[in-house]
């Protein structure tokens, strides 16, 4: 039976162009976590490797694996010595010219219980995307484990209330976001401070609007332009957790690589949905305009 108090943690790295020394901060942080106690630790978007999205550059794709792959067999092995959930995140080879942006949920007896595809891709400046990852297909679809139904979304997938909603819908009991994001260089500090705020609010919009609990990961460092056209992506770690109102349990700052730990209890969800029944009063016979792109 899924736990229903539970110790959550959030793996915060910095990531460079070798691939053993990123996968090696990230076994080291799993490890810490665990030591603490948590059962179900989240990784940041992409961690085995650099932002690559930075520019549109084909031999980039050589840096993508199968799933299972490597990437499964090594974190599964070690989500099985160390009895944890994993969520990984992995640059996906699904067939000659189809790839994605994946996340991985590994149980803690080692095997794959699932994985979503991202549904969301941007593609803007330093963020090129679209060139990389084909949209998933697997739908906004929770995923069970020993602690839990897991609703699993990424990155972009943060600022869409819609793919939130629909975890909830589908009856996820947390929300977890692995993300890689961060600053443009030409950004004033009023920018900076703006982006990262907006960041943190939706996300707990998130949790406050679903009565979900919410995991937040990011990475952190300098990683520059391959290019060279701009000083390139400063990302600004800020990784968290937060409870089904928004209350933040734990924050990660800009700079440092760090492991966050908090004790979340499943519970409160459905205390909460008895008092703030956003979902009873939903009128879902009046929301058939949220299929259009816009409204003329």
């Amino acid at each position: 039976m899924p736990l229903k108090v539970v110790k959550v943690a959030i793996v915060q790295q910095n990531c460079s162009q070798q691939r053993q020394a990123n996968i090696g901060h990230s076994i080291r942080g799993i490890r810490e976590a665990a030591a603490q106690g948590a059962k179900l630790i989240l990784l940041p978007e992409l961690h085995t490797g650099p932002y690559f999205c930075q520019t549109e550059n084909t031999r980039y794709f050589d840096l993508a694996e199968p799933i299972p792959g490597p990437s499964t067999e090594v974190f599964g092995a070690l989500a099985a010595e160390l009895g944890v959930v994993l969520v990984i995140s992995l640059f996906e080879r699904r067939a000659p010219g189809i790839y994605h942006n994946t996340a991985v949920v590994l149980e803690a007896d080692g095997r794959m219980a699932g994985h979503y595809r991202k549904m969301h891709i941007p593609d803007d400046p330093g963020f090129y995307e679209k060139f990389y990852f084909t949209p998933g297909d697997l739908g906004f679809t929770p995923i069970d484990t020993s602690v839990g139904r897991l609703g699993v979304l990424v990155c972009w997938d943060q600022w869409y209330p819609e793919a939130a909603r629909l975890m909830a819908l589908a009856g996820a009991e947390l929300l977890l976001y692995p993300s890689a994001i961060g600053w443009d260089s030409h950004d004033d500090e009023a920018e900076k401070s703006r982006q990262q705020e907006a960041w943190i609010t939706i996300q707990r919009g998130h949790a406050i609007a679903n009565s979900l609990p919410l995991l937040a990961s990011n990475r952190i460092g300098l990683e520059p332009d391959p290019s060279q056209q701009t000083p390139g992506i400063q990302f600004w770690g800020s990784s968290f957790i937060a409870g089904p109102q928004g209350e933040l349990l734990a924050v990660g700052p800009r700079d440092e690589a760090v492991v966050l730990v908090a004790e979340i209890d499943f519970q409160r969800t459905e205390t909460l949905r008895r008092i703030w029944p956003y979902l009873r009063d939903r009128r879902i016979d009046a929301y058939e305009p949220l299929t259009k792109r816009y409204l003329e």
